[in-house]
């Protein structure tokens, strides 16, 4: 992929954001790039490849948003991070121009992505890729909803530390934040935790939630394992009140 985008374009400057994203794991992929991507420069250029359904009728993506550019398959690994930067537009990548001479079925980032964004860097216009479209793929982990009071979203990701990294922002918890006390229902388990700033506040072992550092609300134990002490994995469902 990296010789792709220099052979096209010779003086790209090229950030391995990482390599350490499970395989098949669109979740994952999403909730990695959703973190890194506000940190870049405004006019990037983030290719992601998690794709499963390579070679299949699943669309290859250019989306344009207000600080930079997202090129990747359509299944969902693209959402959070182009949405937390508000989507200008969303094109099917169909000119043949634009990618490898021969297009394989089985390795579209070298052959698609990587040529996609690289003339995207030679200041190709985004018109020029394809048509826009309105209907990408947005997967559950990129959903959340607000019922009667009650937040209900899924777990996005469990870190190293076992801290429950949820798909709720901020921006939506404090939509139904009070007095510093937040009910949380996952995994058939119903809990009251206190809302901290920072892991040290709460007492070694305590549980607690607060905003991480990527900005979604988080439920963790300080000094402990969230996710083992409550059995929690990606994809369970989440309730907030």
């Amino acid at each position: 992929m990296k010789a792709a985008i220099l052979s096209i374009s010779s003086d790209a400057t090229i950030v391995d954001v990482t390599h350490d994203v499970a395989q098949f794991n669109i979740r994952m992929g999403a909730y990695v790039l959703a973190s890194a991507a506000p940190h870049f420069p405004k006019g990037t250029i983030h290719v992601a490849v998690v794709d499963p359904s390579v070679g299949t009728r699943r669309r290859p993506l250019l989306i344009q948003t207000r600080h930079s550019f997202f090129v990747g398959p359509d299944n969902g690994l693209l959402s959070l991070a182009a949405e937390q930067q508000g989507i200008k537009c969303i094109r099917e990548i169909t000119n043949a121009r634009l990618m490898l001479s021969q297009v394989s079925s089985t390795f579209h980032g070298r052959d698609v992505f990587a040529p996609a964004a690289a003339h995207l860097a030679n200041d190709e216009a985004p018109a020029e890729f394809g048509p826009e479209i309105h209907d990408a793929a947005k997967p559950s982990f990129a959903k959340v909803t607000l019922r009667e009071g009650i937040l209900v979203g899924e777990v996005l990701h469990v870190d190293n530390f076992g801290n429950i990294i949820t798909n709720i922002s901020s921006k939506e918890v404090a939509r139904i934040r009070g007095a510093g006390v937040v009910n949380v229902e996952m995994h058939n388990q119903k809990l009251k935790l206190k809302f901290y700033q920072a892991y040290g506040e709460a007492k070694p072992q305590e549980p607690l939630a607060l905003i991480g550092s990527h900005n979604y609300l988080e439920i963790a134990l300080n000094q402990g394992n969230a996710a083992e002490k409550f059995k929690v994995r990606p994809g369970d469902k989440i309730q907030l009140s």
